[in-house]
């Protein structure tokens, strides 16, 4: 199966939605209790393409969407690409999907936008999971492979070289543990599912909007600190973006949760991790209140 056939086969999985006329894509499969997966950069609702019909398969709703600017979402010009914006087109699109209360999960940047959401709508929040992500914006520190986007004109060489080649010894590098099940061609999809169209210009935007402030980090420790809704964290131990003793500590310490699931995964545990990922969430949402 070549890239365009997965590609294919991926869209024919999920549907399309609108939110105030922006298109987004999204996997959406199961009944129950919804699990809506928030995604992080650089990728999308692709990331989750394993997770949700796991999620299917313990009764649950297993949802995740592509957020503006990434994978088969639109990329409109004017859309507003910050962190702020981004959660708020989440919370727009669990209305448009008919989600009235759900079970949250967040990865990478899709942490703080999901935290975000879970900040302002605490009383919509029956569960959350944190996979790899950070809480501590202000003092955050973007990795190697992510700092060049933070600098105009090097973002756009480093992007115009992240081929399929590069971005497939990067998740050799940080991205996935186990390539024996993961076939290079999913790999390359990432790319393409990146650039698309535009070339990734909306992504760039997305990087330049990252908000490094102490709001964003107070709104990140209320929602994970909340006892509204029961947390736990899944952390890939051999993640070197977003590291346990780093990042997944301060999440630790400001949760007060002492036990962290530790899976055989690096950033992208999802690959690696679906079925222990959606066996964990299924136990969490029997303690929901």
């Amino acid at each position: 199966m070549d890239v365009q056939e997965v590609l294919k086969k991926y869209e024919e999985s999920g549907n399309f939605f609108k939110v105030n006329g922006v298109q987004s894509f999204a996997l959406d499969q199961g009944k129950g209790d919804p699990v809506l997966c928030i995604h992080g950069v650089p990728a999308s609702a692709y990331l989750y393409r394993k997770v949700v019909p796991a999620l299917a398969r313990h009764n649950l709703r297993g949802l995740a969407f592509d957020l503006p600017g990434l994978g088969l979402a639109d990329r409109p010009e004017d859309f507003d690409y910050s962190w702020s914006g981004l959660s708020h087109f989440c919370e727009e699109a669990t209305e448009a999907l008919g989600l009235r209360r759900f079970h949250l999960v967040v990865h990478d940047i899709g942490g703080p936008i999901g935290l975000m959401l879970a900040a302002r709508k605490p009383e919509r929040i029956q569960s959350l999971t944190i996979l790899n992500t950070l809480i501590d914006a202000d003092s955050f520190h973007r990795p190697w492979m992510m700092a060049p986007f933070a600098w105009p004109v090097i973002d756009r060489l480093w992007l115009g070289s992240m081929n399929r080649w590069l971005l497939y010894l990067l998740f050799r590098y940080t991205g996935v543990s186990d390539f024996s099940h993961i076939p290079r061609q999913e790999i390359y999809a990432y790319v393409d599912l990146l650039k698309r169209d535009d070339g990734g210009r909306a992504f760039l935007k997305i990087m330049r909007g990252f908000e490094l402030t102490s709001s964003v980090r107070e709104q990140c420790h209320a929602a994970v600190a909340s006892k509204m809704y029961p947390r736990q964290i899944i952390w890939g131990m051999q993640d070197r973006a977003l590291k346990l003793k780093k990042q997944g500590k301060r999440i630790m310490d400001v949760t007060q949760l002492g036990e962290v699931t530790r899976v055989k995964g690096k950033h992208f545990l999802q690959e690696d991790n679906a079925e222990i990922i959606a066996q964990r969430i299924s136990r969490l949402t029997q303690n929901k209140k």
